[in-house]
C-alpha cells in the first residue's frame, strides 16, 4: 500500500518554467489525502514558488524545495540546510562572471536577485511566482543561503556540465535541474534524502513510497522509493534509474498514475 507520494513539478508534472499547474491535478491530491497518502511536491524551485503554485491544496502536501535543501509544511521547517558560506561566495562570483548569466540566491525568506534583467525578473516574480528581493550585492549582510543557482535562458547545459560542475562536484552538491538552469546546494542534499527524511518522521517504508521525476537530480528520490517513474520525455540516463515509465507532463501521465491509484 503506498502512503508516501514525491513528484518533480518542472519537465515531470508542468513544462519547464511554468506559472501553473493543471487543475486536474489538485482533485487527485484531495482523493488522495482522503486516503491518507502523504504527498510531497519536490522541487529545485524555491519554498515560495511551488507553494504559490499548489495554493488551492497547500494545506494538504509538503514541500522539498531547493533540491531538498528546505522542507516546510503547512508554514513550519522541518528541515533547512545551508551551504558552507564560503562555497557559496566563491560560487556566486564564479556566475557574476559568466556572459549571459543571471542567478538566483535562495534563503528561507526568499531569493535574493542581483539582475537587471528585465525578463529575468519577471519570470522569477511571475512564472515561477516566487518571492524575488532585488539586492546590489546578494552577498551583503551575510544571508543564510541555502541554494544557489546559475540561468542561462534556451540552455547552460554546456557550461554546466563542461566548467561549473566538474569545478564544483567534489565541494558541494552541482547538479542540472532542466536545460537552463544549475543549481548549487550543500553537499548533504538530495532530493532522495529529503525523501528518507520524511520516510523516518512518519514511519514509511521505500515499499509504501512513490516517486515521479525527470532529471538528474530526481535519481536519488529514484533510490529511495520502490515505485519510482521516470515520465516518457526524460533523459535516458535518468530513466534508467527508474522501476517504471510513465506518460510526458504534455499527456498529464503524473495524474493517470495516481488517479489509477485512487481507483484501486
Amino acid at each position: 500500500m503506498i502512503k508516501l507520494i514525491a513528484t518533480d513539478v518542472d519537465g515531470t508534472l508542468v513544462k519547464d518554467s511554468s506559472p501553473s499547474v493543471y487543475p486536474e491535478i489538485f482533485d487527485v491530491i484531495r482523493e488522495l489525502r482522503k486516503k491518507d497518502v502523504i504527498i510531497a511536491i519536490a522541487s529545485g524551485r524555491q519554498y515560495y514558488s511551488i507553494a504559490n503554485m499548489f495554493q488551492p491544496v497547500a494545506d494538504d502536501l509538503i514541500f522539498i524545495a531547493e533540491n531538498g535543501a528546505h522542507i516546510r509544511c503547512r508554514g513550519t521547517d522541518m528541515m533547512v540546510v545551508p551551504m558552507n558560506p564560503a562555497d557559496a561566495k566563491e560560487i556566486i562570483h564564479d556566475i557574476r562572471s559568466l556572459p549571459d548569466c543571471d542567478m538566483v540566491v535562495s534563503t528561507q525568506d526568499g531569493c535574493l536577485l542581483e539582475s537587471k534583467n528585465a525578463a529575468f525578473i519577471d519570470l522569477i516574480e511571475n512564472s515561477y511566482h516566487n518571492k524575488a528581493i532585488l539586492v546590489e550585492d546578494c552577498l551583503a549582510g551575510s544571508p543564510e543561503i541555502i541554494k544557489v543557482a546559475a540561468f542561462r535562458k534556451n540552455s547552460i547545459r554546456e557550461t554546466g556540465e563542461n566548467i561549473l560542475i566538474p569545478k564544483w562536484k567534489d565541494r558541494c552538491k552541482a547538479c542540472m535541474a532542466g536545460e537552463e538552469w544549475v543549481d548549487f546546494m550543500d553537499a548533504s542534499v538530495d532530493k532522495g534524502k529529503a525523501i528518507k527524511t520524511l520516510q523516518d518522521f512518519f514511519h514509511i517504508l521505500p515499499e509504501e513510497t512513490m516517486v515521479f521525476g525527470d532529471n538528474a537530480n530526481d535519481i536519488g528520490m529514484f533510490a529511495a522509493a520502490v515505485e519510482s517513474y521516470a515520465v516518457e520525455s526524460a533523459r535516458e540516463e535518468v530513466k534508467q534509474h527508474a522501476k517504471h515509465i510513465c506518460r510526458p507532463y504534455d499527456e498529464m501521465g503524473v495524474y493517470q498514475v495516481l488517479k489509477q491509484l485512487v481507483n484501486e
